[in-house]
């Protein structure tokens, strides 16, 4: 009788100095199937990410010693390029900014709901592991390029025709998805899920508000480039053919 091959657990790393949250986040984590190291302090969880390698941190901003924020960007100088998930009680735009400028990932308010975070997580590892196989046109430096619309996933930046656009960070993940699968008719079931981590299709209205946005910023740049194909979703290409 052949011996099946162990299951690997998906490993994530808490680092929050609250015991509540780290035993809540754990017993969470656990119960869905996730393996789970914790740390107290921004050191330890540096210790512990190079140690074992998890395939995504839970960071808190607000550490006793080093912020979260330096937490991240101490990794990302050491060439670690694990997801990161923020865990604050801090929402004020710069911040959200910040930490996503230093090479985070996504950003959750606490309180939170736990079932929204794992959600978040699962969704986050599925985008990860579709990017490492993915044949979107990535330059060395990070940059999806579409036309003349280029978007730089390390330090955050936009440009279409050279012009800088300002976005916020949903925005942001939302034209980095559509840009990742140019060409591509993206169901609205499928933008929820893998930008904002919901994987049922209530609240579709959120998409259609925040590709809306988009138009705003990028349309009087150049020519519409997010189309939509009715009753389907969107689809971000230079010209639309249909």
């Amino acid at each position: 009788m052949t011996e099946s091959a162990p299951v690997t657990l998906p490993h994530v790393l808490v680092i929050d100095d609250e015991p509540n949250i780290r035993d809540l986040v754990q017993t969470a984590l656990r119960f869905h199937g996730f393996s789970v190291s914790t740390a107290e302090t921004g050191d330890e969880g540096i210790s512990l990410a190079r140690e074992r390698r998890p395939d995504l941190l839970l960071l808190d901003v607000l550490l006793p010693d080093v912020s979260g924020f330096d937490v991240c960007r101490q990794l990302r100088d050491a060439g670690n390029e694990v997801p990161v998930i923020y865990l604050t009680a801090r929402d004020t735009p710069s911040d959200t900014v910040t930490g996503l400028s230093l090479g985070g990932d996504d950003y959750v308010t606490k309180p939170f709901s736990v079932e929204a975070l794992i959600a978040r997580i699962r969704a986050l590892l599925r985008r990860t592991r579709r990017d490492e196989t993915s044949n979107a046109a990535r330059d060395e430096h990070g940059t999806l390029r579409v036309a003349d619309l280029e978007l730089n996933e390390r330090t955050w930046k936009v440009t279409r025709a050279g012009v800088p656009v300002e976005l916020s960070p949903t925005e942001f993940r939302l034209l980095a998805y559509l840009m990742s699968n140019a060409g591509q008719v993206l169901t609205r079931s499928q933008l929820l899920e893998n930008v904002w981590g919901w994987d049922y299709a209530g609240h579709s209205q959120i998409v259609e508000t925040y590709v809306s946005y988009l138009r705003r910023k990028l349309d009087p740049l150049g020519p519409s480039l997010i189309h939509t194909q009715r009753g389907v979703g969107y689809a971000l290409r230079a010209q639309d053919d249909s």
